[in-house]
């Protein structure tokens, strides 16, 4: 693993087997809420430079080149800081005997599995009790307006939720840690929160998010299409579930997308369950007609859902594996 040049002293701990404890961590504890009451979760902290930067840079009067500059600018500006931070706190991990123990915490609260486990799973728990209750839990998870989904509709929402941020939130952030050590995930998670904040294709964050959003996608280039590839792994191990659907959605249906990444997962978890996801969806001021992905049916059921969280487990273990399979080998030809 690159290390920025940074040999590590006698006190030196060997990221990957920190990595690997960190995913135990996040599997059993999650993002940690009684250390985040006292301490701002770390993409809190980002969103909060966002903010900033985007309140004093994106203004309505300027023109459409002078708030692509400026929006330019603040990712030049995030990626230095969040970079910076990162490659200080890699650091500590190398040279430090208990420098380590701020890097697992930082990255048992970046990685979200387990937190994205739980909110999917709060959907199917909130539908077993009455189609409201399914509302509420799913918009926690989705932009889209809650009110005109049905039950069908929450439960797709919920498993394209598990399908597509199992990227985002794990699959992502582990590779470019793999590579780049703390730096790289922070960086890419720095990027993939700018996107999610000011990469809208709309009036005031077109120009100014264009960098952001590009960005994003070159980032999840190669981990969407390895999330692809764990769930349909993952389909080998679940009943029921179609490898073969799986590996014939994403060819098919993959680019179907409006994004040139999520696709890759949705149509993953469409094919191996038998389902169409994605379509249109409604947002509290728009509807958005996009097309089906996979061939089956709509009407998802809440045992559609509990079949997406077993892929997701599964995928998760197959992520962990390659991870540990490397650590392995750094270990045995040291």
């Amino acid at each position: 693993m690159y290390t920025f040049g940074m040999v590590g002293g006698a006190h030196a701990f060997d990221p990957l087997i920190l990595l690997l404890i960190a995913i135990f961590f996040d599997a059993y504890v999650g993002e940690m809420p009684g250390l985040t009451r006292f301490v701002k979760h770390p993409v809190v902290l980002i969103g909060n430079l966002i903010n900033f930067l985007d309140e004093k840079l994106n203004r309505e009067k300027r023109g459409d080149m002078d708030r692509m500059f400026r929006g330019a600018l603040t990712v030049v500006i995030v990626v230095c800081v969040t970079g910076t931070v990162g490659i200080c706190v890699a650091w500590l991990t190398l040279h430090h005997t208990f420098g380590w123990i701020l890097e697992l915490i930082l990255l048992t609260l970046i990685l979200a599995g387990r937190s994205l486990y739980d909110h999917v799973k709060d959907v199917a728990d909130g539908l077993e009790i009455s189609l409201e209750h399914g509302r509420v839990a799913v918009s926690h998870i989705v932009g889209r307006d809650p009110n005109y989904l049905d039950q069908h509709a929450v439960c797709r929402a919920a498993i394209e939720t598990a399908a597509e941020n199992l990227c985002d939130g794990v699959v992502a952030p582990i590779f470019w840690y793999v590579l780049f050590g703390f730096p790289g995930l922070i960086i890419y998670k720095a990027v993939n929160t700018m996107d999610s904040m000011i990469g809208h294709k709309n009036k005031k964050y077109g120009n100014f998010g264009m960098t952001a959003a590009r960005l994003d996608d070159v980032l999840n280039l190669i981990p969407a299409r390895l999330t692809g590839i764990f769930l349909m792994l993952a389909a080998f191990f679940a009943p029921t579930a179609s490898p073969a659907g799986a590996f014939k959605a994403m060819w098919r249906d993959a680019s179907k997308h409006r994004s040139p990444n999520a696709g890759w997962s949705e149509a993953a978890m469409a094919g191996a369950l038998g389902l169409a996801l994605a379509g249109p969806r409604r947002y509290s001021n728009k509807v958005i007609k996009d097309a089906w992905i996979g061939i089956g049916t709509a009407k998802a059921k809440i045992s559609d859902i509990e079949k997406a969280l077993y892929m997701y487990v599964v995928a998760l273990l197959i992520n962990t594996g390659w991870v540990a399979a490397i650590a392995v080998i750094r270990l045995s030809t040291e």
